[in-house]
């Protein structure tokens, strides 16, 4: 089959590591890649031996017929646009839009067109949380905290935005249902922005769930414990590792603690790159002309939840 011949819109510190997969994944050939700084373009063309285009045309008019949109959030709306109306597919980098109401012109867009609209969360391909969303059957509460020290880019936009929404559309995905009530409180430290950030959501499913976000923490931190009615799962995203813990089948012999009638398993993982399995997984979607396995509708869903944490936030300043 014809390789999809992809490109790349914006290769700073994610979009470079885009041009990188997409010029090792079979069946793809990197078209060209975009970048209004033009010493940051022409490393990454000269490092993958492929054209710098000024613009979303001229990448179009060189045969790209996929694209990564990997610019600042407030440009995802324009060049995602833009591309969509040229006939590209499109992955558009986490948030989907700086606001729900572009999201839903870019959905909106995508449909009309016919075009494959895919939103880059990435932590769906992170091997852990496959593992987790197979094995997760009726979650009653759930946890998350994604810590990190203080960043040199996405001071742009609230850290719900920047960091709190991968766990949000995660946690979506989990629960299988819709919000019953949330409640949400965050500072900013060093931004003019929520720095910090929790928020307690819940579902009409009963399921609880408590976010924990910070870019302002010593440590880095990325984990996820949920509890069922049998069962305590315990994720860690840097290590690719699942933990299930859960209670012996059976009754309890005397003599015999409740902790020592606990069995601790560890969930086979897929340990890959997140990054080349999402992006191998869109141009699957773009060949197939399937559904995302993240689609525009599932982005637009995250940051409507991302919204409503940040009102109620500001709401009880």
């Amino acid at each position: 089959m014809p390789a999809i011949r992809a490109g790349v819109i914006g290769v700073g510190h994610l979009g470079y590591h885009h041009a990188r997969n997409y010029a090792a994944l079979d069946g793809v050939e990197l078209a060209g890649v975009v970048d209004t700084d033009e010493g940051r373009g022409r490393k990454a063309a000269t490092d993958f031996g492929v054209p710098l285009y000024g613009s979303v045309a001229d990448l179009a008019a060189a045969g790209a017929g996929a694209v990564s949109v990997a610019v600042p959030t407030t440009h995802h709306f324009s060049v995602t646009m833009t591309a969509l109306k040229a006939g590209i597919d499109v992955l558009v980098e986490k948030p989907i839009a700086t606001n729900s109401a572009e999201a839903c012109d870019m959905v909106h867009l995508a449909n009309e067109n016919g075009r494959i609209l895919q939103v880059g969360h990435i932590e769906r391909f992170n091997g852990a949380v496959m593992a987790l969303t197979g094995a997760v059957k009726n979650p009653r509460f759930i946890e998350c905290h994604r810590l990190s020290p203080y960043p040199n880019r996405g001071q742009d936009v609230s850290v719900v935005l920047d960091l709190m929404i991968h766990d949000l559309d995660i946690v979506r995905a989990l629960s299988g249902g819709e919000v019953e009530s949330l409640d949400a409180v965050g500072v900013p430290a060093f931004s003019e922005q929520e720095d910090i950030a929790n928020a307690r959501i819940r579902f009409d499913t009963g399921c609880v769930v408590n976010l924990t976000s910070s870019r302002i923490s010593m440590e880095r931190m990325r984990k996820i414990r949920i509890f069922e009615a049998d069962a305590y799962l315990s994720t860690d995203y840097t290590e690719q590792e699942v933990l299930v813990y859960r209670k012996k089948p059976g009754n309890m012999p005397e003599g015999v603690t409740p902790m020592q009638w606990i069995s601790i398993d560890a969930l086979p993982v897929v340990r890959e790159e997140p990054l080349k399995l999402e992006l191998a997984s869109f141009v699957e979607a773009v060949r197939e002309r399937r559904r995302p396995v993240v689609t525009g509708a599932d982005g637009l869903a995250a940051l409507e939840l991302a919204e409503a944490i940040i009102k109620s936030i500001r709401e009880h300043q």
